[in-house]
Formats: structure tokens, C-alpha cells, sequence
């Protein structure tokens, strides 16, 4: 395991000095700095940012352009490394290590400087001839600890959301991806301002020293269990944090449907990257007889994807290390094997496999698989594919296959996930404009595109006020009166928007409308669209 630190040196007389407390801004308090080896780099850090190096858009973009040279540089290098670790097939790191990451860059540098922009708001009466709006601030040093499963893509579209909201930032590889993480402590500091940005590598003692520092921001990816450790050390300086998780995703089939289809959509989603995906289909619920039609179906799409013997084909990975290996191995033992079920420790290779007359108490069923195992769970009806997701921890993502569209929907619309996917599986991810995150157990917070540059920023509540015109502000002065009340509730007051005529007059035009039917129109647009259309329950 590699171990240390990739940071600018500071200057000796600077290295040895003991910050005189934080000033709320500093990383820890009194003799931090002999204690902590992360210490004098957080404070660097911050000063850097303090300087306001990292507000000005053109830092920004030259930064963000920064990385995508990165990727296009150590493109080999990036693809060799996960084929090392993973034994990622190449087609697969291009796809979701190199090309994603390229999509998020684009998108954020094609809208920065729109989304940098204050955010003019409505004004009551009582400030209408003033300015007032939102200003996204950077929060300031963020630290950002990506998991192995992913190793380029999930540290690197945080760190675009961060870069992009003006912050400077830690980024901590996992260390169990070895040839990736040495990959980007050696080579990524070269692109990036070595003042405002840091990798520091090592394992669960030098994460847990690490996280001893106040940080403004913390974003985390990876399991549950470590996800609340890392909460805990942000708690301890009030810091907010995002947690990208993960969960069992379940994915419900229906009766109606092309089974072939949708026995390669599944197939893909579970076993691309060795089901080594926190948002792959975790386990498939159906009834008895569509399972009958889909094992045959899920059969050939594995020979399709990976001949005979996935074992000899260049585009099935292995699983990451002999711990994991081990522990995937272990929930082979659930239900019966239908399809694959073979195992090589040597090589970390486990088939694509499919289980049946699993139970939900069985093992496999009571944690994340992230391996290449599909257990099948037996449901009458839709509804009881609900009742059976709603009972569980919510999940990172919920899918559902039907040629039926209102069973789609249903399954939208009866279940709670972070993200949710019809009649495929993984796909929504692909997209910048939608937020990625979990709810619950599987995750707080959310990035992707726009969502990664909120995610970073602080949302500033400004106003800002003349100087002149003092005696309209004399109603709110003591000594306070009745009649002075009456005029301040007619400056501050803020009607529903039903009672708000001017609102609607404004609506008609606008919608070509009668007054009725523009308010109508406004109120539907005010509603939460959960509520709209919404079917009986069951």
C-alpha cells in the first residue's frame, strides 16, 4: 500500500510553526500542526483560497481544461491502470472513466458562466427599490475521498463540481485501486495549481488522521458503514458533507414485456465492470413463470456478451482484491445456482451468475452484492414487488420493466429511491442535466453537471440597501404603534398566489389565456408534480 502525501512544500520556519488556534478557519486547533500530518497542508490550502486565487472564472476554466488534458494525456495510462486493478475491459474505462468524465467537463464549461451568475429574486414591497439576489459563494477547502469500483470517474466529476464552484481541494484515492491511485498522486498535481489542489494517498489510518482536519466541504463515495464515520468526523466541525452510497437496487419485471430485451438490459447493468457498480440492478423481482421465460433469455445474453466461457473474454472484469473476492464468494451459497456460478480465486474471476429460490433472509439478500450475481425474488403483482421495496432500505436507484407504461409509473410513483430508471438499467447516470445521489441509506446530497456546482456552493442570501430614503423605514422604529404595524404589514405582507391578481394578469397574456384558466395554469405549475395525476392507492 502507498502511503503519503503529493502537496507544494512550505516553507520550513512555516512547516514547524503551531497555527495560534483556527480562527474558525483553520484546519485544527492549537499544536495541530506537530499532531497532524495533514495540518500543514490544510492551512496552506486555505490560504490559498483566502487569497481568492480560485473565484475568478478564468481560474476556473483554465482548471477545469487542466483536466481534461489530464485525461486526454494518460488516456493508456488510465486504461492500463483499471485493467490492472479491475481488469476493466478497455471499451468499459473509455466509457465510463474517460468519456462521462469528459461529457461533465463539457457541460460545466459550456454553462459556468451562466451558472456563477447572482440569482436576481422577488422583492416585497418594502424593498422594491432595492437589489437583492443569491450569490454563489465557494465554501472553501473541500476534501473529496473516492471509493476503488470507479477510480477515475468518482473523484474526478466531484472535483469538477468543486473546481467549478471556486473552491480549492484534497482529493483522496482509494488505495485498494493501487495502480490507479499511484496513477493520479504522481500525475495529476502536474496539471493542476499545486497551491490550491492536493492528493494524498494511503489507507483507513491515514484517511482517519486526515479526516481530524476541519474541512469546509466533505464529499464521500463509498459504503455505508464508512459513510457514517466520515459523517461523525465532519460532525465534530459542523461540516456538511454529501454521501454518495449505495444499497440494493431493486429491479421489478412485469408480465408484459420483451423478455429478450430485457434480459440484455439487465444483463449489461449487472455485470458490466464485474458488478462492481453501486447503481447496477441488485436483484430482480418477478413472478414464477416470467422467471421461467427470462433465465433462458439472461443465458444468452451472457453467451452474447462473453461467449461460452466469460472466463477467456477480454471484456468481463475480475473482482478488485481477495477480500472482495472472498466476500462475493461467500453469497454463492444463497438459493441455488441457475446460471454460471463458477469461481477462480487465483485470477479474482467469478461468472456472470444467476440465483434462484433465494429467500429474503438468505445472505445475499441482506447487503450490496457488488459482484457479478443476480438473485431472482418470486412476486405475484406489482404491488407486491412495491411492498417488498418499501420495506427495505431505500435504494440508490430503482428499476422497473414493462411494456405497460402505467406499471412503469406505478413503480415510480408507489416506491422511494435516488434515482430511478424504465425499462433499462444504469442509463440515467449518462446524463449531466440529472442529479445523481441517494436517499437514506443509500446516500445525502447529489451532483452531476449543474448539481455538482450547487453541490460546492453556498447559496448567499443577499440584499443590498441605499443609503438615502430613511423615512420609509420609520414605520419599523420604536416607539412601536398600531398604525405603524398596519403600514409595515402592507410592505412586508406576501399573498398566496390565488389571491394575487396582478399575478394572474400577468399569466394571461403570457399563456394566451383567460384570467381563469391562467390562474389555473399557475397554480398547477406551483403544485409538486408528485401530487398531479396522481392514481389511487392500492
Amino acid at each position: 500500500m502507498e502511503t503519503g502525501t503529493v502537496f507544494p512544500q512550505l516553507p520550513e520556519s512555516e512547516a514547524k510553526r503551531a497555527p495560534e488556534g483556527d480562527g474558525g478557519n483553520g484546519s485544527v486547533d492549537g499544536d495541530a500542526l506537530s499532531r497532524n500530518p495533514y495540518a500543514g497542508l490544510v492551512s496552506h490550502l486555505r490560504a490559498s483560497w483566502l487569497s481568492g486565487k480560485t473565484r475568478p472564472m478564468e481560474y476556473r476554466v483554465a482548471q477545469l481544461e487542466a483536466l481534461g488534458r489530464f485525461l486526454d494525456d494518460k488516456k493508456q495510462q488510465i486504461m492500463d491502470a483499471t485493467a490492472s486493478d479491475l481488469g476493466k475491459a478497455p471499451f468499459e474505462t473509455e466509457l465510463s472513466e474517460i468519456l462521462m468524465c469528459k461529457n461533465e467537463l463539457h457541460e460545466t464549461l459550456s454553462n459556468l458562466s451562466r451558472w456563477m451568475k447572482d440569482e436576481k429574486v422577488d422583492r416585497i414591497l418594502a424593498v422594491q427599490l432595492d437589489s437583492a439576489f443569491i450569490r454563489k459563494d465557494p465554501y472553501g477547502v473541500v476534501l473529496i475521498i473516492a471509493p476503488w469500483n470507479y477510480p477515475i470517474h468518482l473523484f474526478l466529476v466531484p472535483l469538477i463540481g468543486a473546481i467549478a464552484a471556486g473552491n480549492c481541494a484534497i482529493i483522496k484515492p482509494s488505495e485498494v485501486s493501487k495502480k490507479t491511485e499511484r496513477l493520479v498522486a504522481e500525475a495529476l498535481p502536474s496539471y493542476l495549481d499545486k497551491d490550491c489542489f492536493a492528493v494524498v494517498t494511503g489507507g483507513v489510518q491515514e484517511t482517519t488522521r486526515l479526516l481530524e482536519n476541519k474541512f469546509d466541504y466533505i464529499f464521500f463515495t463509498g459504503s455505508p458503514p464508512v459513510g457514517r464515520i466520515v459523517m461523525t468526523a465532519a460532525a465534530k466541525h459542523l461540516t456538511p458533507v454529501t454521501l454518495e452510497l449505495g444499497g440494493k437496487n431493486p429491479c421489478y419485471v412485469s408480465d408484459t414485456c420483451d423478455v429478450t430485451n430485457v434480459a440484455r438490459r439487465v444483463a449489461w447493468g449487472r455485470f458490466f465492470n464485474a458488478g462492481q457498480t453501486c447503481i447496477a440492478p441488485d436483484y430482480l423481482l418477478c413472478t414464477l413463470e416470467m422467471q421461467e421465460k427470462l433465465l433462458p433469455a439472461l443465458q444468452k445474453a451472457i453467451n452474447d456478451f462473453y461467449g461460452p466461457n466469460p472466463r477467456e473474454s477480454p471484456d468481463f472484469g475480475r473482482i478488485v482484491s481477495d477480500k472482495q473476492f472472498q466476500r462475493v464468494q461467500r453469497l454463492l451459497g444463497s438459493g441455488r445456482v441457475a446460471i454460471g456460478g463458477q469461481t477462480d480465486e487465483a485470477e479474482r474471476y467469478i461468472a456472470p451468475t444467476v440465483l434462484v429460490d433465494v429467500q429474503p433472509s438468505d445472505p445475499v439478500m441482506q447487503e450490496e452484492i457488488f459482484g457479478p450475481i443476480l438473485p431472482i425474488i418470486i412476486i405475484t403483482s406489482v404491488d407486491e414487488a412495491i411492498d417488498f421495496i418499501n420495506s427495505r432500505e431505500r435504494p440508490l436507484a430503482v428499476y422497473a420493466f414493462s411494456s405497460d407504461d402505467k406499471v412503469v409509473n406505478r413503480v415510480l410513483e408507489w416506491t422511494s429511491s435516488g434515482g430511478f430508471c424504465g425499462n433499462d438499467t444504469m442509463m440515467h447516470v449518462t446524463l449531466p442535466s440529472l442529479p445523481f445521489g441517494g436517499i437514506g441509506n443509500s446516500g445525502l446530497g447529489t451532483h452531476h453537471g449543474k448539481f455538482s456546482f450547487d453541490t460546492f456552493s453556498h447559496p448567499r442570501g443577499c440584499l443590498k440597501r441605499g443609503m438615502g430614503q430613511e423615512p420609509l423605514n420609520a414605520p419599523r422604529y420604536p416607539p412601536y404603534s398600531q398604525r405603524k404595524f398596519g403600514i409595515i404589514q402592507a410592505a412586508l405582507k406576501m399573498a398566496r398566489l390565488r389571491d394575487r391578481p396582478a399575478a394572474v394578469a400577468r399569466a394571461a397574456p403570457e399563456t394566451g389565456r383567460r384570467a381563469p384558466e391562467a390562474r389555473e395554469a399557475l397554480e398547477e405549475r406551483e403544485r409538486p408534480r408528485r401530487h398531479r395525476n396522481r392514481a389511487p392507492p392500492p
